[in-house]
């Protein structure tokens, strides 16, 4: 896909422009972004292409041409990102692209097995937007969460797997022995197997002020935002691996990058807690948690309390990111399989869940330790499992050719053996 020189004009207000730079950051595509409310030059570009009016957001791409309020869809359209499958029926569908999800495709495709990858984001999920991966097997000198994405999807393409991205899945079903995955353009897509492979997101804080200030001043993404604090200050919530290793990766922008950690030390490996405790840039507040988030069309201050006193206290970063745990992506499957009480996949020895033909593996997964090498050995340990999965419904009917797949919610599904 191209993206050479895109320049984005918008408010720090504009919904859409806020969406716009979630989409681009999930696709990691590199952009400029220019506040027109402080910039007169930007302001002006924006009237002049708008025939006087004022549109947010304004998108200039280096062929020249402009795109005003686009959608996500035709965003991906005018980036070349693929958001729709080649054909109605596949043999595998894995819902995530991260390390479970890409790890499982290659395994199953080296097996014969046609395999489609929806991805709701941009592919290599949370490994891809992480700065450094640094316990990757293989890796001595560490590997970058982009080129680690990318050599993980260039080897499952390497062995046939299709990928969709900036597609997501909505829900997923059984026709008989026949499984069914839906997406938000309202497609539907047959298959015989289904791997859950979508991963987690952040946690956030659920304190006043939150919602209002995402995307205008806290963030949950440091490689995507962390750029927008050159020279300035910001706060970073969590004690864990993530907070660490994102307030490191903060320092090449922000001139001070201050921890609020709950505990009365940093969960962190020793590894990550050596690096965060060498940097002189970085400040660890132990014992303190954020109440309150205030500001006016922006964050402007954060309001500290003592876990032990009470005591409360105001500080005034430029940006907060926080990094306070994770949430499995496991909304649009709930009351379709088993979960535990946290929202995490349950499944069996072989990371089959309590529906028959739908799997799970990685970080959406009960018992997962949220780490990329793990997830990358669970995908393959899912892959083993589906393909035992296929065998006695691949010897009990004929292979399919395209013109039949595409017919196959009108065919009688294939008992699958005792």
């Amino acid at each position: 896909m191209s993206s050479d020189t895109i320049t984005m004009y918008g408010t720090i207000w504009c919904g859409d422009c806020k969406r716009a730079k979630k989409f681009l950051g999930e696709q990691r595509i590199p952009y400029d972004y220019v506040d027109v409310e402080q910039d007169a030059a930007g302001l002006a570009f924006i009237e002049e292409v708008n025939a006087g009016k004022q549109i947010v957001p304004t998108i200039l791409f280096g062929d020249g041409s402009v795109l005003v309020e686009p959608s996500n869809t035709e965003l991906a359209a005018k980036l070349g990102v693929r958001t729709a499958a080649k054909r109605a029926f596949y043999d595998l569908i894995v819902i995530g692209s991260g390390p479970a999800g890409l790890t499982a495709a290659l395994y199953a495709a080296r097996e014969g097995i046609e395999t489609l990858v929806l991805e709701r984001g941009g592919v290599g999920g949370q490994a891809a937007i992480t700065e450094r991966l640094d316990n990757f097997p293989g890796f001595p000198e560490g590997v970058s969460g982009a080129e680690f994405a990318d050599r993980l999807r260039a080897q499952a393409e390497r062995f046939g797997v299709e990928i969709v991205s900036a597609q997501e899945a909505t829900s997923i079903s059984r026709d008989g022995d026949y499984c069914v995955v839906r997406t938000a353009d309202g497609s539907e897509y047959g298959c015989w197997a289904i791997l859950l492979a979508t991963g987690s997101t952040y946690r956030r804080l659920g304190v006043p002020g939150e919602e209002d200030f995402i995307g205008a001043g806290v963030h949950f993404c440091a490689t995507c935002d962390g750029p927008f604090y050159k020279g300035k200050e910001v706060l970073v919530v969590g004690g864990g691996n993530s907070a660490g290793e994102e307030s490191i990766f903060l320092t090449r922008f922000a001139d001070k990058v201050t921890i609020a950690v709950r505990g009365d030390r940093m969960k962190a490996s020793q590894v990550v807690r050596e690096s965060v405790e060498d940097d002189p840039k970085i400040e660890v507040l132990t014992g303190v948690s954020v109440a309150e988030l205030r500001g006016d069309s922006r964050l402007r201050s954060v309001v500290l309390e003592n876990a032990r006193t009470g005591e409360r206290r105001e500080i005034a970063p430029a940006g907060v990111f926080v990094f306070v745990g994770l949430t499995p992506n496991t909304g649009f499957v709930q009351g379709i399989v088993a979960m535990d009480e946290r929202g995490f996949v349950v499944t069996d020895a072989g990371l089959m869940t309590s529906a028959p033909g739908v799997f799970a593996a990685g970080d959406c997964r009960a018992g997962s330790t949220n780490q990329a090498a793990s997830a990358a050995g669970e995908g393959a340990a899912a892959a083993l499992s589906i393909r035992r999965y296929l065998e006695p419904l691949a010897s009990g009917m004929p292979r399919r050719t395209p013109a039949e797949a595409e017919m196959v919610t009108s065919v009688e599904p294939v008992p699958v053996p005792a």
